[in-house]
């Protein structure tokens, strides 16, 4: 096996998670009864790249996943994969950035009315 220096090499636990999807999104399209040919069709891809995409092939677009998301009626629990309302590291860190005290801003106005 030759070293390609070209390919960037994914951390172990992306190539998992990619594989996992991959054959997560195999069984979906299984249980739904929808052939592979149906489902290349529908993305409008060959059936080799259908089969590329649920062995986790990180090489593929984004936008093939997708497609394969929306075909397996799947595709808002993608669009909410990083909700920031609901992001509680991204949360607490901008909590830690927040003053400890506000000062008030002298105006030429007086007090400011709610």
């Amino acid at each position: 096996m030759s070293y390609n220096s070209n390919k960037p090499v994914l951390p172990l636990p992306v190539r998992r998670a990619l594989t996992q999807l991959g054959r997560d999104m195999g069984l979906a399209r299984r249980r739904r009864r929808i052939s592979t040919q149906s489902m290349a069709e529908r993305l409008q891809v060959s059936t080799a790249t259908l089969r590329r995409l649920e062995r986790g092939d990180p090489s593929l677009a984004i936008g093939t996943l997708a497609k394969a998301l929306l075909v397996l009626n799947a595709l808002e629990r993608f669009s909410h994969l990083l909700d920031t309302g609901a992001d509680d590291l991204g949360l607490q860190l901008m909590d830690e950035a927040l003053p400890k005290r506000i000062s008030r801003k002298s105006s030429s106005r007086g007090p400011e009315t709610l």
